[in-house]
C-alpha cells in the first residue's frame, strides 16, 4: 500500500469535517478504502446513512485524481451519475 493509500481520508482533496464523518460512519477510513470502492459505491453507502448532495460524489471522484470538485466535466458528471444509476438497475 502506498503512503497516500494509507493516509486518513479526512487528508483526500474536497473532504471537509463533515464528509469525512460520512465516510468513517461507513467504514471508509481512508484513501485506499475509498480508491478500492470507487467514488458511486462509496457516496451510495454514504446516502444509506446520510443525506448527501452530488457534490460529495464530484467531491470523491475528483479528489482522488487530486483535482477540485468544480473541474470535473460535465462528461465526468454524466458517467458517474450513469455509474449510481447501473448500480441501482443490478440491486432490483
Amino acid at each position: 500500500m502506498s503512503e497516500e493509500e494509507s493516509q486518513p481520508i479526512q487528508q483526500l482533496r474536497n473532504i471537509g469535517p463533515q464528509s469525512s464523518i460520512w465516510l468513517r460512519a461507513v467504514g471508509i477510513n481512508t484513501i485506499g478504502d475509498l480508491r478500492r470502492l470507487g467514488p458511486a459505491l462509496a457516496y451510495r453507502l454514504v446516502c444509506t446513512k446520510f443525506t448527501g448532495s452530488l457534490n460529495l460524489l464530484w467531491a470523491l471522484a475528483a479528489g482522488l485524481e487530486g483535482r477540485d470538485w468544480r473541474e470535473l466535466t460535465e462528461k465526468e458528471k454524466q458517467d458517474l451519475k450513469a455509474s449510481l444509476a447501473e448500480m441501482a438497475d443490478t440491486r432490483q
